[in-house]
């Protein structure tokens, strides 16, 4: 039997709950497509963009918290590792709903800065998983 970390175990419960909130987001799409709610087609893309996103993220984020278990990886290094991943799946996401929010919006807000800012946690957690798995 695998036995994951205290803090794998955490990561990946949070996640799982996570998968709700990307339920909703496909509920959400699917009144777009059906023009229940109306949208403009630059967010109609947001959102398939951070439902996709979400979708992908979480999924990777749950692999790597496993994964992260099989490294030698501790303290920042280990956070990082395992909490990279999981955190851009919030951030990525949340930065293509909230910056295309509002009616006929035709271009991204000013929030549109947390797609970035997801983005550089999702290199920091893959990068300092990778070579933990590499020097495992």
């Amino acid at each position: 039997m695998l036995e994951l970390s205290t803090e794998a175990t955490r990561v990946a419960g949070i996640l799982m709950l996570a998968v709700v909130t990307i339920e909703f987001g496909g509920w959400v799409l699917t009144r777009m497509a059906t023009g229940a709610v109306p949208a403009t087609e630059f967010q109609h893309a947001f959102a398939r963009a951070g439902h996709g996103m979400a979708g992908a993220l979480v999924t990777l984020g749950l692999v790597g918290t496993i994964l992260t278990d099989a490294t030698t990886l501790d303290g920042f290094a280990g956070w990082v590792a395992r909490s990279g991943i999981p955190v851009a799946a919030i951030l990525m996401p949340a930065g293509f709903f909230l910056s295309s929010s509002g009616p006929g919006r035709t271009k991204p807000n000013g929030l549109v800065w947390l797609v970035w800012a997801g983005a550089v946690f999702l290199a920091a957690g893959a990068v300092t998983l990778g070579i933990g798995l590499l020097r495992a």
